[in-house]
């Protein structure tokens, strides 16, 4: 399933922050293109480096770069399905702090994971994992357009955020298992699975006072 937009609101203004996050992914991975891996090497994080204590400008750096241009548009392309009502929900401010953290946070949860390892990790999927995890607790009725693949069978359907999300994660689980089984492989799962907890505890917090209210009663009605 691939998300397409929430068919259930539209956001007032332009997701400002949203795309320019989306410009700065785009430009960080022409910059990859163009330097090849002496640069991917240089900017991606390497858990045992920063578990020893080095190189700890990766748990940024490597938040905005990308393995492959599948990597980068699957990204960019949930992002844009979840980013802007969040945004909205949030604030410009908020929201940017918001991603950035649950980068942070997603990045730290594999690197405890996984404290030895020397695979090189980047991507924007751990902060974006706490979006949706965001989104999953603010919008959980929304319908979402999506692509759904059947085999060859590819139609457009709605689904709600709360299913759809909540699929995602479950695949991360069992992906995470049988990576776990083989000992091996080279996407950071737990890295989705941080990003999506943090953003579903931490959400309503960077929402802000008028959703704490609603989210534990204003006393006052």
């Amino acid at each position: 399933m691939i998300p397409l937009s929430d068919e259930s609101r539209r956001v007032s203004s332009v997701p400002v922050v949203t795309a320019a996050i989306i410009a700065v992914n785009a430009l960080v991975f022409v910059l990859e293109l163009v330097n090849g891996d002496a640069f991917v090497t240089r900017w991606s994080l390497v858990p045992r480096d920063v578990a020893a204590g080095h190189h700890y400008y990766t748990l940024v750096t490597a938040m905005f770069m990308h393995a492959s241009w599948s990597h980068i548009i699957g990204n960019m392309v949930f992002l844009w399905a979840f980013g802007p009502e969040m945004e909205e929900a949030m604030g410009e401010v908020r929201y940017l702090a918001f991603y950035l953290v649950g980068g942070l946070v997603a990045f730290a949860v594999q690197i405890a994971a996984d404290p030895g390892s020397t695979v090189p990790n980047l991507g924007a999927s751990g902060a974006i994992a706490a979006v949706m995890g965001g989104f999953m607790v603010t919008y959980p009725r929304d319908e979402i357009r999506t692509l759904l693949f059947l085999g060859w069978f590819v139609r457009v359907t709605f689904v709600p955020a709360a299913l759809l999300i909540g699929f995602w994660f479950l695949t991360q689980l069992v992906s995470l298992g049988d990576v776990t089984g083989a000992q091996s492989g080279g996407v950071a799962y737990m890295a989705h699975i941080g990003g999506l907890i943090f953003g579903v505890l931490t959400a309503r917090i960077f929402e802000g006072s008028r959703s704490l209210a609603e989210l534990f009663g204003n006393g006052g009605e």
